[in-house]
């Protein structure tokens, strides 16, 4: 393993990383404070601050084993959940679909300003490799997060879009599965199933919505 590479990647991601996850769980308290629950903002979760949102495990220490163990080949890793209380909500079945959208929608937001800084960086002939890499680092870490929460299993943001939008009793069916959901995922996962029939279908075809956003900039700049 070279330390350096690994150091160098580390400081690449860090920052985009860090805003994912920070503005990603900050929508969901926002969105939820707006619809009614104002368990989040109690606890201090509707921050851009990304202390509160860190998992010392989760965020940290698990990427990095994974990192280590497969040579960067596959990482792994989650912030700690909004804490929402979904019968708080005016209407909650309803007002789910929104709080769980509001992360991942984040993320598609920030992988298109990154990408608009990548594209500003080379149209002003920037040779900092540095930066060019973190902004590709930014739209590379967003897209994975916008398309893995939107897979649809609890307690994945996806999952609680879909039992938002099920009939009442499909929706309880749905919803019960959360409790074993993390670990279906995770298997889901190591067996390669969720990044080749998923993951890299939605983030070809976010990669192509960023492109055609960006033809307009690409023109004007060019």
């Amino acid at each position: 393993m070279d330390f350096n590479n690994l150091i160098q990647t580390v400081l690449v991601y860090a920052l985009p990383v860090i805003f994912a996850i920070t503005v990603h769980e900050a929508a969901h308290g926002y969105v939820a404070r707006y619809f009614g629950d104002n368990t989040a903002q109690a606890l201090g979760r509707v921050t851009l601050n990304p202390i509160p949102h860190i998992d010392p495990i989760g965020t940290i220490l698990m990427p990095l084993m994974l990192y280590f163990a497969t040579s960067g080949a596959f990482l792994f890793g989650y912030a700690k959940p909004v804490p929402v209380n979904f019968g708080a909500l005016r209407r909650p079945k309803r007002d789910m679909i929104w709080v769980a959208l509001a992360g991942p929608a984040s993320n598609f937001i920030q992988a298109i300003l990154w990408a608009v800084a990548f594209v500003v960086m080379r149209a002003m002939d920037v040779q900092e490799t540095f930066f060019l890499k973190m902004a590709q680092a930014g739209v590379l870490a967003n897209l994975v997060m916008w398309a893995f929460n939107l897979f649809p299993l609890p307690p994945l943001d996806g999952g609680r879009i879909l039992v938002g939008l099920l009939p009442m009793r499909q929706a309880i069916l749905v919803s019960r599965v959360e409790p074993y959901g993390f670990f279906i995922v995770l298997a889901l996962v190591v067996a390669g199933v969720l990044g080749n029939w998923w993951l890299r279908p939605l983030m070809g075809f976010g990669y192509g919505v960023i492109d055609v956003l960006l033809t307009p900039l690409l023109s004007l700049l060019g």
